[in-house]
């Protein structure tokens, strides 16, 4: 592995913008890092950190950094679209469109398959042999949540290309119809008390961090100093006077989240992360010249999904193997819980490298298909469909888990009560349609 990363970052193109490398992995690692500490792990079940100590809720401020990935990925797909759409000149729009989505799936949906389906077996087997209480009933149940995460990026990717034909229209403008979008859906929820209606949101809000990715690909985020500085003014004068809390991650109990569904809130929060984070670009840039920093980025870029996925697993791991070792597991937020801190965040991050070593070979793009056998015309509605699909499915299974498999447990996904099989066949199916769509017609 080390002489193919060596490989790749010395292949390098003096283009490639580094810093949103970076931004990527960071990203992705503070999230790890906030689940690992955040959770409150005691033989009678599984708290949060915050809700026991309220006092460090400003703490997600910084933590709270999906909008970032979201930002990043934005970036990322305007230019691979855009670069398709050179190598395909003559393609159709149903053509390039599957083939975008088979392309920028790949790396997102192999990984989580095979998660998804070890995680099946694991659960099916537990349940067989009379299991599933205590803290692996929890670890079922929780262990496939980060999957909304997955969920939210595949219709990120699936409306990637007629947002950045509005985009490249609109500009700006695009941004800000999606944000008054948000804006209307947060009045309607909580000044009309319209039901439902803040379920658009999921869609509104991301979104709309989406689209400023799309800005910086086409450099017109030129005043990131400006942009932070509204986007943490908007934040504070939201949660301070409005029906917002403070958290930036959802709390248990709490009757508003800002993150399920988002908030006009989260949405403040995602621009001052922006703009703090292109304010810090030009200094990462020089570091990023260094060949042992940038090595050190392309690896873990090379497996930061699959570290993503498994390292929840790999912190109930490790709690559970405290609790067979009859270890005591302190009361959260005690001077004996911070002490063990350290030691469980070492062991977890020592067991996800593991998990990672035995699984990194699924997040590795599968080889291109020979040139000359574009994609079939019609595959765009077929990958359309696929990937709704998959959107649907994770997002069942983040919601369900994999607890109670036996006995039909559902949750509401859309009004809609989905289960957890009913959740893996749809993502199961819908990619076998990206990729038989991305694919198309082989030559006889």
């Amino acid at each position: 592995m080390g002489s193919r990363v060596r490989e790749l970052a010395g292949a390098t193109p003096a283009t490639r913008d580094r810093y949103v490398d970076l931004l990527r992995v960071a990203s992705l690692a503070a999230v790890v890092l906030g689940h690992w500490l955040m959770a409150a792990v005691t033989p009678d079940g599984v708290g949060n950190l915050l809700a026991v100590v309220p006092a460090l809720q400003p703490l997600t401020w910084l933590l709270q950094v999906m909008p970032v990935f979201f930002f990043v990925g934005g970036f990322s797909h305007a230019l691979s679209y855009r670069s398709l759409l050179r190598k395909r000149p003559g393609g159709s729009d149903d053509s390039v469109y599957s083939a975008f989505l088979r392309a920028r799936l790949q790396r997102l949906l192999r990984p989580t398959t095979v998660f998804v389906l070890v995680w099946g077996a694991a659960a099916l087997l537990v349940q067989l042999l009379g299991g599933g209480g205590g803290l692996t009933g929890v670890t079922l149940r929780m262990v496939t949540q980060p999957l909304w995460f997955i969920g939210i990026y595949l219709a990120m990717v699936a409306f990637t290309p007629p947002l950045l034909r509005l985009h490249e229209r609109y500009g700006w403008g695009a941004f800000a119809a999606l944000a008054g979008a948000a804006a209307a859906v947060d009045v309607l929820r909580f000044a009309a008390g319209v039901p439902y209606v803040e379920f658009l949101n999921f869609a509104f809000v991301w979104l709309a961090v989406h689209q400023l990715g799309f800005l910086r690909a086409d450099g017109r985020v030129r005043r990131p100093a400006l942009l932070a500085g509204a986007g943490l003014a908007a934040a504070c004068a939201l949660v301070a006077f409005g029906p917002y809390p403070l958290s930036m991650v959802g709390m248990p109990g709490e009757k508003v989240s800002n993150m399920a569904p988002p908030t006009l809130a989260l949405l403040a929060h995602g621009l001052w992360l922006v703009g703090a984070v292109e304010l810090l670009r030009a200094p990462a840039a020089r570091l990023l010249e260094r060949p042992r920093v940038w090595r050190t980025v392309v690896a873990a870029n090379g497996v930061a999904m699959t570290a993503f996925l498994w390292h929840l697993t790999a912190m109930f791991g490790v709690y559970g193997a405290l609790l067979a070792l009859d270890v005591p597991l302190p009361a959260p937020a005690s001077a004996a819980w911070w002490a063990q801190v350290p030691v469980r965040i070492a062991c977890a991050a020592a067991l996800t490298a593991a998990l990672v070593a035995a699984f990194r070979t699924f997040e590795r793009p599968a080889a291109p298909k020979a040139p000359g056998h574009p994609a079939a015309s019609g595959g765009g509605p077929l990958a359309a469909l696929g990937a709704t699909l998959c959107l649907l499915g994770v997002l069942g299974l983040s919601m369900v888990g994999f607890n109670d498999l036996l006995d039909g447990r559902t949750a509401l996904l859309i009004a809609i009560p989905v289960s957890a099989p009913a959740a893996v066949a749809m993502t199961l199916g819908g990619w076998l349609l990206v990729e038989r769509a991305g694919r198309g017609r082989g030559a006889r």
